[in-house]
């Protein structure tokens, strides 16, 4: 355990020399907060409640991205083939560096939080437990991506290459950037087949209704049981020479990753429940005066044709 305190130590340290790492989980976070509560939501209240889930979840995934390109670089400079000659195996190096990515990316989340209270007064936060849990599991979930994405790429280019190619459906196709019923209705389909859907949705829920930890047990679960395979996994293809090249069959595995979320995205596709539940929070945010704000899981009351895209979607 004093090994492993050590290393984590030693982790957040050389994050913070790393610009990358430093970019997506410090400078990023904030740009995209201030966006979205001053520029987009305008400062009003409300507004920014609502955007405030997605912002949140754009501060969680991120540090994925920041993450890989970190391991990728230790790997390239040498820094990994030092680490090898301690007495820490594969498990110590990449748990170390997920509790290094929580420790620095909960503050940053917290002072978010805090911002959209004392600057922007957001009525409420939501339910505090269901917003930590969802959190918590949310950046040791996207960490252990990191992880894999790491694990699995040769280069610095490659790893630049497979992020972005994880990233843009991530934040484009899961409700983080429009909100999800303001996609047409096939994007919202594919859109619960992704990781960050769930994580969107939990935080919003969370602050916008309130919900409490029993009614998030989907999201909550999913991200967990994700995370444990994900992490387990780079474990097992982890390379700690720059030398080492990762076989075909390793990538094939780690394609294993998805299963979780094909699972639960053909359950989710069944039941709608993630669809009618942001559907609801986007009718109560554009008609709050006309529609009444429908319990979580209710089917919400249909508004009047105005030309709202959510209309639109399901046509």
């Amino acid at each position: 355990m004093k090994n492993f305190a050590a290393l984590t130590r030693m982790r957040v340290q050389l994050a913070f020399r790393n610009k990358m790492f430093f970019f997506f989980v410090i400078v990023f976070p904030f740009a995209i907060f201030f966006l979205y509560a001053a520029v987009f939501a305008k400062g009003m209240p409300q507004t920014v409640g609502f955007y405030l889930g997605p912002v949140i979840a754009f501060n969680v995934m991120g540090s994925f991205w920041g993450l890989s390109a970190a391991l990728v670089m230790f790997r390239e400079q040498g820094i990994l083939r030092r680490f090898h000659v301690a007495p820490v195996t594969s498990s110590d190096m990449l748990a170390s560096s997920l509790v290094a990515n929580y420790v620095l990316t909960l503050p940053s989340v917290a002072i978010q939080l805090l911002f959209a209270r004392v600057i922007f007064h957001v009525p409420s936060l939501g339910n505090p437990i269901s917003l930590f849990l969802l959190i918590s599991v949310g950046i040791f979930a996207f960490g252990s991506l990191g992880l894999v994405v790491a694990s699995v790429t040769n280069t610095m280019q490659e790893t630049q290459v497979i992020n972005q190619l994880l990233w843009l459906p991530l934040i484009f196709l899961s409700g983080a950037t429009f909100p999800l019923a303001y996609l047409p209705r096939l994007v919202q389909r594919f859109g619960l087949f992704l990781p960050a859907t769930y994580l969107v949705n939990g935080l919003q829920q969370t602050i916008v209704n309130s919900a409490t930890p029993s009614s998030r047990y989907a999201e909550i679960l999913s991200l967990g049981c994700w995370a444990g395979l994900t992490f387990f996994l780079s474990a097992q293809v982890f390379r700690w020479e720059p030398e080492a090249k990762t076989p075909r069959r390793a990538k094939l595995l780690v394609a294993a990753t998805a299963i979780p979320f094909l699972i639960l995205g053909v359950a989710e596709n069944r039941s709608d429940r993630i669809l009618i539940e942001s559907r609801s929070a986007f009718i109560s945010f554009t008609s709050p005066a006309s529609v009444p704000k429908s319990s979580i899981g209710d089917t919400p009351r249909k508004p009047a044709p105005t030309g709202n895209p959510s209309n639109n979607a399901d046509k």
